[in-house]
C-alpha cells in the first residue's frame, strides 16, 4: 500500500503535455526534398562565397615586418640593442591610391595572448576605478602587484604590464617635399570598453588618485601620463591602453593603432608617393621568437581582409552540391526501378 502511494505521489499530472500527447510533426525526408535542398543550400553557399572572396581580394593591405632579425631590416640594430627609445625608418612606395578610410595597425606573431593565466592576471575593480583596490591590488595580478618595496602597483596584472609600446609617425614626400601625415587615435578602442567596463576614479587631478602606488614595471610613464597632448585620454581610458587589454584570440594578430585623418590631402585616402614610418623601438620580442609589423589597411561592408571566410564558404557549398549528385545517382540507381 505505502508502495502503491509513492508511486501515485511521483505520477505526472493527466495532462497532453505531460503525458506525452501532444499533436507531432514529423517531416518526412524523401529524395524528392532533400536532393533539391542540398542544391539551393549549396548554390546559397557558392554565390556567398564568391561575394566575400571577391570583395577580400579587393581589399588594399600593405603589410611590413620591421622586427629586424635580418641584418638587411632597418631596425636590426634596435633589435640588438638594450637602449630604450632606440629609433629606426622604413620607407614604402605607393605607386597608386591607397583608398580610404585607411587604418593603420600593428601586428604580432606567436604571441599568446588567450593563455588563460594571462588573461586572469589583472583586477577589474581597480580598472574599473574602486580606489580602495588601488592600495590592496587583487591577489589574481601577482606577480605583478607590488614592486621589489611592497608598493601596489596600478593597473596591476601581466596584461597591462606587457602593453605595447611602440611608437610610429608617418611622412609623405612628394616633389622633395615633407609633409606628416596626421594619425587619429580618437575612438580606436571599443565604446563599451571606455564607457562602461574601464573608469577612471572621480578624483581631480586625476594624479593625485595614484598616490602610494607605483606604475607598472615596463611602463616607462605611470597611467596618468600616458599621453600628454590630451589629458581625458590618459588612466585606463586611454585609447591604446584599451586597445591592448582587449585580448586577441589567436597567437598571430594585428591591433589597431591609428587611423589616417581624412583630411586635406588624405581625403580620399593615402596618395601615390613615398612614405617613411619613423618607429621608436621598444617592444622586445626576441625572448619568443616573435615578429612585430605594421599594417596599412582599408575596409569593405564585410571589415578587414579575410579570405578564409569567402574560402570556407565555397567549400561547403561545393560539397552540398557533390552531396546531392551523388544522392541523386545513389536514388537513381536503387529507387527507380522499385517505383516503377
Amino acid at each position: 500500500m505505502v508502495k502503491q502511494e509513492s508511486e501515485s505521489a511521483n505520477r505526472p499530472d493527466n495532462t497532453a503535455f505531460t503525458q506525452q500527447r501532444l499533436p507531432a510533426w514529423q517531416p518526412i525526408l524523401s529524395a524528392g526534398i532533400v536532393i533539391p535542398g542540398f542544391v539551393l543550400i549549396g548554390l546559397a553557399f557558392i554565390g556567398i562565397g564568391v561575394a566575400l572572396f571577391v570583395t577580400s581580394k579587393s581589399i588594399q593591405e600593405l603589410e611590413f615586418d620591421y622586427t629586424g632579425y635580418s641584418n638587411e631590416s632597418p631596425c636590426s640594430s634596435c633589435a640588438q640593442s638594450v637602449v630604450a627609445n632606440c629609433k629606426c625608418s622604413l620607407n614604402f612606395t605607393l605607386t597608386t591610391l591607397l583608398q580610404g578610410p585607411v587604418f593603420f595597425y600593428y601586428g604580432l606573431s606567436n604571441y599568446f595572448q588567450n593563455y588563460r593565466r594571462y588573461g586572469a592576471s589583472k583586477d577589474d575593480n581597480q580598472l574599473y576605478g574602486d580606489l580602495s583596490y588601488f592600495t590592496s591590488p587583487s591577489s589574481s595580478c601577482s606577480p605583478y602587484d607590488y614592486d621589489s618595496s611592497k608598493k601596489p602597483i596600478v593597473p596591476c596584472g601581466s596584461i597591462a604590464n606587457s602593453m605595447f609600446n611602440d611608437t610610429f609617425t608617418l611622412t609623405w614626400t612628394v616633389n622633395g617635399k615633407t609633409n606628416n601625415v596626421s594619425l587619429d587615435g580618437k575612438g580606436i578602442a571599443w565604446w563599451t570598453d571606455y564607457n562602461v567596463k574601464y573608469r577612471n576614479p572621480n578624483v581631480t587631478p586625476l594624479k593625485n588618485a595614484f598616490n602610494g602606488t607605483v606604475k607598472p614595471i615596463n611602463w616607462a610613464k605611470p597611467a596618468y601620463e600616458l599621453d600628454a597632448s590630451d589629458p581625458s585620454n590618459n588612466g585606463f581610458v586611454n585609447q591604446d591602453f584599451l586597445v591592448w587589454m582587449r585580448r586577441a584570440a589567436l597567437p598571430n594578430f594585428r591591433k589597431l593603432y591609428r587611423r589616417i585623418d581624412a583630411s586635406g590631402d588624405y581625403k580620399n585616402g593615402l596618395p601615390a608617393g613615398n612614405y617613411t614610418v619613423d618607429i621608436t623601438y621598444n617592444y622586445p620580442v626576441r625572448a619568443f621568437n616573435g615578429v612585430k609589423k605594421i599594417v596599412f589597411s582599408n575596409v569593405s561592408w564585410m571589415g578587414g581582409r579575410n579570405e578564409f571566410l569567402g574560402i570556407a564558404y565555397l567549400v561547403i557549398g561545393s560539397l552540398c552540391v557533390v552531396m546531392s549528385v551523388v544522392m541523386l545517382i545513389v536514388y537513381a540507381k536503387f529507387k527507380f526501378p522499385d517505383e516503377e
